[in-house]
């Protein structure tokens, strides 16, 4: 593995966990790979310290798993899991959506839409790391509106537990960039106060989870 950057606003152990967690997501890093702590830190340049910490912290998240001697091997979420998240998170994401129609500011609206070019962008590059961090800054700010700052933490935990181990591929076609552009449509439809369409929109969004996203053909 090459291409780690790492920048200076966070610190060393939030900034490897976050690469590590951005690469493991988006399927950059393959389930059943074994990471080490030698490696890995020769990979960042930087000690095996912070190293060691994120690789502890995303084994709490159930990112990894430990082994005895060998390092953290990338854990697998299965099927099941995955199409239960699914469930989940659109029973959260998508009716909230009616709630926000109608309720964005010009300084929020143009937020959200600079979030959703940077989506897009960094789809296209593939930039992965770039595009879930803007990918989840754009739903929990959409969420956010609501003020219901417990369904704000709930869905980040949620995201934080899904993989899309698609991406990767997807990135070749032009699926990712269909999927990256629903983000504008929703702000528009937001805008316009149209929460049936922006409910749907999401719903539909939410099934590229356990669809494209994840490797997957959708019905």
């Amino acid at each position: 593995m090459t291409g780690f950057r790492l920048a200076s606003a966070e610190s060393l152990r939030e900034q490897i966990e976050n690469q590590l967690a951005s690469r493991i997501v988006s399927g950059e890093i393959s389930p059943g790979a074994v990471l080490t702590v030698p490696t890995l830190a020769g990979d960042f340049g930087v000690s095996a310290t912070p190293v060691r910490e994120a690789m502890l912290n995303l084994a709490r998240r159930g990112f990894l798993r430990p082994m005895r001697n060998r390092g953290f091997e990338v854990t697998e979420v299965s099927d099941e899991e995955l199409s239960e998240l699914r469930e989940v998170r659109a029973l959260l994401e998508a009716p909230p959506m009616r709630q926000v129609a109608g309720m964005l500011d010009d300084e929020t609206a143009a937020e959200l839409r600079v979030l959703a070019d940077q989506i897009v962008e960094a789809g296209r590059d593939g930039r992965f790391a770039e595009y879930l961090a803007a990918d989840t800054a754009f739903h929990l700010r959409t969420l956010e509106i609501t003020g219901n700052r417990k369904l704000v933490e709930v869905v980040r935990e949620l995201r934080q537990q899904t993989r899309l181990v698609g991406l990767v591929h997807l990135a070749e076609t032009d699926a990712l960039m269909a999927t990256s552009l629903e983000h504008g449509e929703l702000v528009d439809l937001l805008v316009a106060g149209d929460g049936a369409g922006a409910e749907a929109l999401m719903r539909r969004h939410i099934r590229h989870v356990g669809g494209v996203w994840s490797g997957r053909d959708e019905d």
